[in-house]
């Protein structure tokens, strides 16, 4: 698989099957993506792999928090602008539709909320889950280095015929998951991504992209 092909075939993926991930393809993948931008050569990721038991029970209790209408834990970060506005509130918007439909939630389903988390604490199903966190003393700079690393991962992980979702839900139970990883109190949970192989016969989603002159000016000849 080239990296056009990578690029093109990634997408978040929303149902995995429970098809075990071999620990020496995650591995590879994650020694490679070592070699991706980093300002300084600061590398300020810091990634914890969980599988098997640990995540099972990982997903119990953020499960169980998201079914009683828990609100989650104080975000270290805001993951939104505090107001949206277009075109990004357009976009933001038709893509949730689009998404929620394919999973079978209704936007007018009053249980809405706690049937969205209840699914994204699951996983999708993904039978592996790597937790990306950074020194607290990191800057904005930092954080985009980390945004460069797991692009990268996760195209590596294309290259392995594997699939991926990164799911910044889980700052909300950041306490939860830094219980069961062991995380100092001096790294903040940047996102969670879900890893596996992706379920047959499910409705694959792929949301749209903005055309390139929306997004793209060229300066010069």
């Amino acid at each position: 698989m080239d990296v056009y092909e990578a690029v093109d075939t990634r997408r978040s993926v929303r149902a995995f099957s429970d098809e075990p991930v071999a620990r020496d393809v995650l591995e590879r993948a994650l020694a490679a993506a070592a070699r991706a931008p980093s300002s300084g050569n600061l590398q300020p990721w810091h990634v914890y792999v969980v599988t098997g038991e640990p995540l099972a029970g990982l997903k119990r209790r953020a499960t169980a928090r998201a079914l009683a209408g828990d609100p989650g834990d104080e975000r270290e970060y805001p993951m939104y602008p505090a107001e949206l506005t277009s075109p990004y509130l357009d976009r933001f918007s038709a893509a949730a539709d689009q998404r929620y439909r394919a999973l079978g939630v209704r936007r007018d389903d009053p249980d809405r909320p706690r049937k969205i988390a209840a699914l994204n604490t699951q996983a999708f199903g993904a039978p592996v889950v790597l937790f990306c966190y950074l020194d607290k003393a990191m800057g904005c700079g930092q954080w985009g280095d980390a945004g460069m690393y797991l692009q990268t991962v996760m195209l590596l992980l294309r290259a392995e015929g594997l699939h991926s979702c990164p799911q910044v839900m889980w700052t909300l139970y950041r306490k939860t998951v830094g219980q069961v990883v062991g995380a100092g109190d001096g790294l903040a949970l940047f996102c969670g991504v879900a890893v596996g192989y992706e379920k047959d016969g499910v409705p694959r989603l792929r949301t749209g992209r903005a055309d390139l002159t929306e997004t793209v000016s060229f300066i010069g000849p």
